[in-house]
């Protein structure tokens, strides 16, 4: 490595730590383009910046010395991030990415002062010439859990973590209930709202009271592992989500909702190395391969649960149908989605409503 290389990472470094960040080079190099990511947490989280992680080094793998692959982990969704962003544009990298809902508008800000950098980032739904968004349909691969929650119930009531109250969580909760009632329309779903992406003494908290309110069957939208390895210890049943949580309690875990962020990073790196990136919106899950419920158990999921799911994935993957078909109904049993009509993407992003089955009220 160029000492100039060498001084230019170790600025980098100075930097990121001054924000409590911590950072990652690859050695490729000297003139091949930088991609960096920009984390939230760390990938021992086992969840959100985990699944980000391995994203990034099925990348790493398919391009090589092609690209030279930063990573900055723990950065705060503050002005922190912003100093991230600017200083990773600074430096040159060709592509810079936020993997957090909460950087939209700090990279964006960037974005505007870089116009020759392309800035991805995830979850968001703001656009400029060099700043695109993308994300993973994961409210699919909830419905899937719920199917076979919606069998694996015995007290028709499932238990869900949620995070922050944003359409993106809402859906994943209104997914996995309606897969549920798909299949048992006498369950019920009990929510907690923890106000935190990663709290695992929160969510942990959050498991026991929903078992204890008689939830048998957990999911989360949270970024630890702390649901499922509550629901082991307490011997009721949960979902990983975001990765593959089975070895955090292997008899509790019915599978896991997994997203494969590497699908779209190397086709979106691809893009750019060609000149053929375009700032369009991307969208992916199942029929892309960007979403999925894997490592399900079979010694406790039953075999017609099975077949439903399988017969479920087979219809999402086919494009023809979506979870978000009607006719579908709130919680006060009014019709909001009538039959023949799917929710559209832009409605999907506004979702701020409870399916019928999901119990008490979205906060404000």
């Amino acid at each position: 490595m160029k000492k100039r290389t060498i001084l230019s990472a170790l600025a980098l470094a100075a930097a990121t730590l001054a924000t409590g960040g911590a950072l990652t080079q690859t050695a490729q190099a000297a003139d091949a383009p930088g991609v960096a990511f920009v984390y939230l947490g760390n990938p021992g989280d086992a969840g959100w910046t985990y699944a980000h992680d391995q994203g990034s080094k099925e990348a790493e793998a398919k391009f090589g010395n092609k690209i030279k692959i930063t990573r900055v982990e723990n950065v705060p969704e503050s002005a922190d991030s912003e100093r991230v962003f600017r200083d990773l544009a600074n430096k040159g990298n060709k592509i810079i990415i936020g993997s957090s809902f909460g950087f939209q508008d700090f990279e964006l800000k960037v974005a505007k002062d870089f116009p020759d950098t392309v800035f991805l980032h995830a979850t968001g739904y703001k656009k400029a010439a060099n700043f695109g968004t993308y994300d993973v349909r994961m409210y699919q691969g909830a419905y899937l859990a719920g199917v076979a929650a919606g069998y694996v119930t015995k007290t028709n009531t499932l238990g869900f973590v949620a995070s922050v109250p944003i359409p993106e969580v809402v859906r994943n909760i209104n997914a996995y209930t309606l897969g549920a009632r798909s299949v048992n329309p006498k369950v019920h779903t009990k929510v907690i709202w923890i106000n935190s992406w990663f709290d695992p003494g929160k969510e942990k908290q959050a498991a026991e009271t929903l078992i204890g309110q008689g939830a048998d069957v957990l999911l989360q939208n949270t970024d630890s592992s702390a649901t499922l390895a509550t629901a082991a210890e307490k011997h009721v049943h949960a979902f990983g989500w975001d990765s593959d949580m089975k070895k955090f309690g292997p008899e509790a875990h019915l599978g896991s909702v997994v997203a494969h962020w590497g699908v779209y990073y190397t086709a979106a790196i691809q893009q750019v190395l060609d000149g053929k990136w375009k700032n369009d919106p991307v969208w992916w899950g199942i029929p892309q391969k960007a979403v999925n419920l894997e490592d399900m158990n079979t010694s406790a999921i039953p075999a017609n649960a099975m077949k439903d799911v399988d017969a479920k994935r087979t219809e999402l993957a086919g494009g023809k149908w979506d979870v978000f078909t009607g006719p579908i109904k709130d919680q006060t049993g009014a019709v909001k989605v009538p039959a023949g009509k799917t929710l559209t993407d832009p409605e999907l992003q506004r979702l701020n409503w409870y399916v019928e089955g999901v119990d008490g009220t979205l906060p404000k």
